[in-house]
């Protein structure tokens, strides 16, 4: 089996701290064998730098996922050319910077891992997810049956519906975007695994990864206002799937979720 670790959405430098912790741990007591992480908040709450992106490879994750705030920081579409291992999600037109998917050789055999974004509530007109997202799908079962696939949305609905879209198809269907971890995870009758969404790895006295009085504030006032990044003790929050390499089939996926003081 490939035991495979999922961290939702990291949140400035508390969810960069956590996540790393988690990983060099379960990579160290052999508890897992590959890593991916969504990374597109890991830049004080917006986007990821370069530096941020090679500090996570180097700590023991294999692929970094991300979303709607993957070009927020200005470096990172120059920088993407240039490290496969850092994805954008695949349903941009033709022309964007960087790739949505990747296959990587492991010791247990070969893993691909596909990025793809929803359209509803996201305010990016972006390629059908549904259609791109299969075709992908199709595409890198030639290579290898092992397919992760981090689906970032909005809504449940469309999260669920992609999930049971590419059911048989991919290994497993997890989600990230509302930084909040859903309860809804289940092996889906093809075989694909399935999360809605994984939480987010960030400060837990927060507003999923903020200081919490400006965002109140926001809600009673509607007015402008600066949404810092929490500090303060963390969680790391994601999915652990085990997958059969030979099949494709995932044969468990559990729910993780660790606090991490903050002195890591």
């Amino acid at each position: 089996m490939i035991r495979l670790l999922f961290l939702g959405d990291l949140v400035g430098e508390a969810g960069r701290n956590a996540a790393k912790h988690v990983v060099q741990r379960l990579l160290k007591e052999q508890e897992v064998d590959f890593v991916v992480v969504n990374g597109e908040n890991a830049a004080n709450g917006r986007g990821i730098s370069p530096k941020i992106a090679i500090e996570l490879l180097r700590s023991g994750v294999a692929v970094i996922t991300t979303g709607d705030h993957v070009w927020d920081q200005k470096e990172t579409a120059p920088y993407i050319h240039t490290e496969p291992r850092l994805l954008r999600p695949l349903n941009y037109p033709q022309g964007a910077p960087g790739e949505g998917s990747i296959v990587l050789e492991t010791p247990k055999g070969k893993v691909a891992v596909m990025n793809v974004q929803c359209r509803t509530f996201m305010g990016q007109q972006l390629d059908n997810p549904f259609t791109t997202a299969a075709a992908e799908a199709h595409r890198l079962r030639n290579e290898t049956p092992v397919i992760f696939v981090d689906i970032h949305g909005e809504t449940t609905s469309e999260k669920t519906a992609m999930g049971r879209h590419l059911d048989g198809l991919v290994s497993a269907v997890v989600g990230t975007h509302t930084h909040v971890q859903t309860a809804d995870e289940r092996i889906l009758p093809g075989g694909t695994a399935f999360l809605c969404d994984a939480g987010m790895c960030g400060a837990i006295d927060s507003i999923i990864g903020r200081e919490a009085p400006p965002v109140i504030q926001k809600f009673i006032d509607c007015m402008p206002t600066k949404f810092h990044v929490a500090k303060g003790p963390s969680h790391a929050c994601g999915a652990l799937v085990e997958i059969d390499p030979a099949t494709g089939r995932a044969s468990s996926i559990k729910r993780f979720r660790e606090v991490v003081d903050s002195m890591h």
